[in-house]
């Protein structure tokens, strides 16, 4: 890691990464301390909803902003946002309606959603090579499960010494930092994509999704997260609490378990990226997770044991591996997948979808179990993840080489890309690393159209 952290640039990006997700992390603790004091018995409740319209808006804004995201610059644009996210969450500790609550988390929540692929976007650009790249997507994944681990910690640390409303305050302060840190960095502005229209722009990344086999197959493996994750997400503390009768400490004992699987899995794989295919990896990644919640519903079978402590520890653990296997490489298929002018509406595509498949993963996970108990909530979620590991193997070929041979129809290319293709077929045939583009609509077939 240490050449990676020698590109200046990427160094004060991935520090406002950190700064940025310790500042969300303290305004999730802060939320809910807000949530109660506003609607105390009622507080999951608003909860619920807040996060309902969190995961809404990540769906249905991320598209439009990505469609943008070509046409301004982007470090005005990073900072802009941050900015935003810095006075919204400043505003927080003055509300004194619960109904005031939903609004700010709509433009707080707003922001991020065309703030996260687009800085995810931008790393591809600064780190060329795809060895730096790998690294630095690791360190992406280690920082946000470092986050989750450590920022209650952090939170109860300040609570102890003043009012949670200052919680607000430092997050904000935190967002000013993040936008310092990328004004002070070298973003080279993406070129303006040959789309034109607004519809055509929204909805580019998702087509690209839609006709790249390997991003079917990534969707598949999306599925396969959240299904198996929102058990972690939800359910964790109940069934902690309720099943185990442990205490809040325990809680946070098995959050860490299942962090700590993440981040091993996370560390590990740059060195084996250099040798093994991403599918492959990501497969072994999601058969992982089957594994997992396999294991969380044996265990959920059995009523009582003291053995039941140290099986949820590797259980958890497991799932988080299998978690690290599936997610960490995925920047790197969206990068081989997508020219430089689309890469903004990819990451966008994978940032909207992949919160797509979490938006009835955790209803799921939470009102299922809450009426039926673990073992046929998490059967039930077996479904979709079992479902998306199918998706992904029929989906995603076993040979996926990036230099594709095909023919543009006479007529129907421009003259410059098509003059290295040979006359075959009435058309161009030619072969060169292959993207869905302007130019290429569809992937090619056997018959070598596109």
């Amino acid at each position: 890691m240490a050449s990676l952290f020698a590109h200046r640039d990427y160094r004060h990006l991935f520090g406002a990464q950190v700064v940025a997700l310790v500042g969300t992390g303290l305004t999730t603790v802060a939320l809910g301390l807000l949530a109660y004091e506003l609607a105390g018995p009622s507080a999951g409740g608003v909860l619920g909803t807040a996060l309902a319209i969190k995961m809404v808006t990540y769906v249905t804004v991320a598209p439009v902003a990505a469609a943008y995201a070509d046409r301004l610059p982007r470090r005005l644009m990073l900072v802009t946002l941050d900015a935003v996210r810095a006075a919204v969450v400043l505003a927080l500790p003055f509300i004194d309606q619960v109904w005031q609550i939903y609004v700010l988390i709509v433009i707080l929540q707003s922001a991020s959603a065309s703030f996260t692929p687009t800085f995810q976007a931008v790393l591809p650009d600064i780190l060329p090579d795809e060895r730096e790249y790998t690294k630095a997507l690791s360190a992406s994944q280690l920082a946000s499960t470092m986050e989750s681990l450590l920022s209650p910690a952090l939170a109860a640390a300040v609570l102890s010494l003043v009012s949670f409303h200052w919680l607000f305050t430092g997050t904000s302060i935190g967002f000013v930092v993040s936008a310092v840190l990328v004004l002070t960095t070298r973003i080279p502005d993406t070129h303006r994509g040959e789309r034109r229209g607004i519809w055509e722009r929204t909805f580019a990344g998702a087509r690209i999704f839609v006709m790249t086999p390997r991003l079917r197959g990534v969707m598949g493996l999306n599925l396969v997260v959240a299904a198996v994750g929102s058990v972690v997400m939800v359910n964790t503390v109940n069934y902690v609490r309720d099943t185990l009768g442990k205490s809040q400490a325990e809680v946070a004992v098995l959050l860490t378990a299942n962090g700590v699987g993440t981040i091993i899995s996370a560390l590990v794989l740059p060195k084996v990226l250099d040798r093994i295919a991403e599918r492959e990896v990501m497969l072994t990644g999601a058969t992982v997770l089957g594994a997992g919640m396999t294991g969380a519903i044996l265990l959920s079978t059995v009523d009582s044991g003291s053995g039941r402590w140290p099986a949820a520890l590797a259980v958890w653990a497991v799932i988080g591996a299998g978690t690290g296997l599936t997610l960490t490489p995925v920047g790197r298929v969206l990068r081989r997948s997508s020219r430089a002018t689309d890469r903004a509406a990819v990451f966008a595509a994978q940032f909207s979808l992949s919160h797509a498949c979490w938006l009835p993963a955790y209803p799921i996970a939470g009102w299922v179990a809450t009426e039926a108990g673990f073992t046929p909530t998490w059967i039930v979620l077996a479904v979709p993840a079992a479902t998306g590991i199918v998706i992904a193997l029929r989906a995603w070929p076993q040979h996926d080489p990036v230099v594709l041979e095909h023919t543009h129809p006479a007529g129907h290319a421009d003259p410059g890309h098509v003059a290295d293709a040979v006359t075959a077929d009435g058309g161009h045939r030619h072969a060169h690393e292959f993207v869905i583009d302007s130019e290429h609509r569809r992937w090619p077939v056997s018959s070598g159209r596109s």
